[in-house]
């Protein structure tokens, strides 16, 4: 009888966690137009030209009202199932975080600036929260104690996912939508695979994703706000955070899933560094080739190409999903196959210029190769060659 309470008990808490995050949406939805009027006055506002897409002067800072609302959640709503000690370290670091997009929304920071800011939030994670990697269980390698590495490890985590995040903000909802679908699933797999104790980190995402759904509408094509520097920055570096919770003893799996989650951003930035190393410019500036520049560039219209790209997202979501439950050569057929399914994508669709293109055209020989000793092929072209000719005739 004592257990059919317990269970009881258990399911209204869990009713009265949902409802609070669904109370999440409305907040953020309620904050987000006097967020839009504060961006008028601090002077926060995108104007257009020859690298952005909007058409008109637009309010940024958008990411402020997400944080506001995100942190309402956890200290309001929420604020006994999340450590204490780890909840004041994180809001610490995530304020420098919202301080260094706000100075660049309003006066606009140099790229080594605002590293800097992400770097300093970073240390704060690092040493104040106790956040970080420890070691490693990698196939091949075996079981390996990082020690003074985990250091690096960590921070460049941070900083890598924080900014590849901040680089696919490029049009209505995107950067909104991508983030949405990666924490939703990022919740989901910390509710089936993390341990007990630690399932405060699921509510986190999936706070974090009702946050995130309560500005969409004022972000989704034609948006009224953009999330500006303060939210890509903002909801990157808390990703990165939340990942780290899953990744203090690191598997090789449970590295890969939040890399496979991120996939849109992360295949992006890459890309972009690929690209400009190759086109012999700094990989901190920035271009119009992007991966939503390119789709654009192939006829889709806004709207299509982040609906497009939410598509891709959910893509992402669903291999990382299937990688926690395949077997050890599943996962290596998954990587594999998913590896082709990008490379194919970026050559089909330019990602790194019309000249790189190895493997459209290592295919195109082959097919080439296969159909000149292919007897049937050659009578057929010949036949072909025949018809023609006596049309001419």
């Amino acid at each position: 009888r004592s257990r059919g309470l317990g269970d009881v008990y258990k399911r209204q808490v869990m009713f009265q966690t949902i409802v609070k995050i669904f109370l999440l949406v409305i907040i953020t939805a309620a904050i987000t137009p006097f967020i839009r009027k504060l961006a008028f006055v601090l002077g926060a506002v995108d104007n257009p030209n020859a690298r952005r897409i909007n058409k008109k002067p637009m309010p940024t800072i958008g990411g402020l009202a997400i944080f506001v609302a995100f942190n309402i959640g956890e200290f309001v709503l929420l604020r006994k199932d999340f450590p204490t000690h780890e909840l004041f370290s994180v809001l610490l670091a995530s304020s420098v975080i919202i301080l260094t997009g706000l100075i660049d929304d309003i006066l606009e920071l140099k790229p080594r600036q605002k590293m800097f800011g992400i770097f300093v939030a970073s240390l704060v994670v690092y040493f104040l929260a106790g956040i970080k990697v420890r070691e490693l269980s990698l196939p091949f390698l075996g079981h390996i104690q990082l020690g003074w590495w985990s250091f690096p490890f960590t921070i460049f985590w941070i900083l890598a996912l924080t900014n590849a995040v901040n680089l696919i903000d490029g049009l209505d909802g995107l950067a909104t939508g991508v983030t949405l679908i990666s924490l939703v699933t990022m919740g989901i797999v910390g509710f089936f695979f993390l341990k007990s104790w630690q399932h405060y980190v699921p509510i986190m995402c999936i706070m974090l994703a009702a946050c995130l759904l309560g500005f969409l509408p004022y972000n989704f094509h034609p948006a009224k706000i953009f999330l500006g520097d303060t939210g890509a920055l903002y909801i990157g570096f808390m990703i990165s955070v939340l990942s780290l919770k899953g990744l203090k003893n690191v598997t090789f799996v449970s590295l890969l899933v939040p890399i496979l989650i991120l996939g849109v951003p992360i295949t992006d930035t890459v890309y972009a560094m690929i690209r400009r190393k190759l086109n012999k410019k700094n990989i901190s500036q920035a271009d119009k080739h992007h991966l939503h520049h390119q789709l654009m560039r192939m006829g889709l219209s806004h709207r299509q190409t982040v609906l497009a790209i939410y598509g891709i997202s959910l893509i992402f979501s669903f291999v990382s999903l299937l990688s926690l439950v395949s077997p050890r050569w599943g996962i290596w057929l998954l990587i594999l196959g998913l590896l082709f399914a990008v490379e194919l994508f970026v050559e089909t669709i330019g990602l790194l210029g019309e000249k790189y293109k190895p493997l459209l055209h290592f295919l195109q020989h082959t097919i080439n190769k296969m159909e000149r000793a292919d007897p049937e092929v050659k009578v057929r072209r010949l036949n072909k060659r025949n018809t023609n000719k006596k049309d001419l005739r």
